[in-house]
């Protein structure tokens, strides 16, 4: 079970203390640091000092980092044009070394699109369809071809479909609960599948949609990796989780129905049991990003467990 740190700098974070979480990822043996991609906060929080943009902020820990794997959950097809996208990827796959994964949402947040003056469009989902074509595509075009897409979202003619990334083939993610258009672009696009923030069986119900759609996509449904995202907050004794619960603005018992939360025997034992349903791989979410004693505690006494 590989378990990767999960951030949400929009809640308030600059990017020294991302890169202290990214550095203590690193140290600490996890296996990635990803973020949101998000410019408003959401919920009961100032969001000081503002936003930090996701794919800048990979940037700038590509070239302060070495081994840990670096990307987004997700970024919004909303907020850039395919071609922008895939040649910003690309360039900080370079510049990581090919330690980059592209996480790609149709974007949801109606809000942060109103207050920076970002379109919000109504049919979203074929723009992300179309998005995941063009990315792809720009990316598997050999050196001295050209790529085109004449789409109903964007048109391209003649890209030379440049710069490459390091990888061969950077991995894709795609993630949601939807019955039926997200196991189907997952099939086609994707070779990882993330469900965000699910129960158990909701998780297990739509790994098997996927599965199932993998399959008919003529793909072996093994291929992918399954893998969920979801709330943590671990502590040696009931005070440290419940006073890791209050900074956070969340309640013990809801965390421990909704997330990853208790001793780290009960947080081994929960992981495990979306282990049994299929899930590979589970991205930490990390409200408080200055508490990096809670990072220390999940590597020492949790990731030590599952390894």
């Amino acid at each position: 079970m590989d378990l990767r740190i999960f951030t949400e700098p929009q809640q308030g974070a600059t990017y020294d203390t991302l890169l202290a979480v990214a550095k203590a990822t690193e140290d600490l043996g996890f296996d990635a640091f990803f973020r949101s991609d998000h410019y408003l906060h959401m919920g009961d929080v100032d969001g000081l000092p503002g936003p930090t943009d996701a794919w800048i902020t990979l940037a700038g820990l590509a070239r302060e980092t070495k081994r840990i794997r670096l990307g987004t959950l997700m970024t919004a097809a909303t907020f850039r044009l395919p071609g922008v996208l895939a040649i910003q990827v690309a360039q900080v796959d370079q510049m990581s070394g090919g330690r980059v994964e592209l996480g790609l949402g149709a974007g949801w947040f109606e809000q942060e699109h109103k207050a920076y003056g970002i379109p919000f469009p109504q049919e979203k989902f074929a723009r992300l369809e179309e998005q995941l074509a063009i990315v792809t595509g720009l990316w598997g075009t050999k050196t001295g071809e050209t790529f085109s897409h004449h789409g109903t979202h964007y048109d391209l003619t003649d890209s030379p479909a440049l710069p490459k990334p390091a990888q061969d083939k950077i991995p894709v993610l795609i993630g949601g609960h939807g019955a039926t258009r997200t196991p189907r672009l997952t099939a086609q696009y994707a070779d990882e599948f993330n469900m965000p923030f699910a129960s158990i069986e909701d998780s297990e119900r739509q790994f098997g949609r996927v599965r199932a759609a993998a399959e008919q996509a003529g793909r072996k449904a093994d291929e992918l990796t399954y893998s969920n995202a979801l709330v943590v907050c671990v502590g040696k004794d009931d005070q440290e989780v419940a006073r890791r619960a209050a900074a956070i603005g969340r309640e013990v018992d809801e965390l421990k129905a909704n997330g990853l939360a208790g001793s780290p025997a009960e947080v081994v034992d929960r992981i495990g049991r979306f282990a049994e349903i299929g899930s590979q791989r589970v991205y930490l979410q990390i409200l408080d990003l200055d508490d990096l004693d809670h990072l220390e505690l999940i590597s020492s006494q949790v990731q030590s467990q599952l390894a």
